[in-house]
């Protein structure tokens, strides 16, 4: 059973932190996104 409930809290830790990777690369291309709109926008 402990090796269930370590396996199980490693690989939630395992998805936090791809979730948190994930949220980053999303962030930078919006940003890049969004950048470019207002580039274009205003030129």
């Amino acid at each position: 059973m402990s090796t269930i409930t370590a396996g199980y809290r490693s690989m939630s830790l395992l998805v936090s932190i791809n979730f948190d990777r994930l949220l980053y690369v999303c962030t930078i291309a919006f940003a890049l996104f969004f950048g470019a709109l207002v580039g274009t926008l205003v030129l």
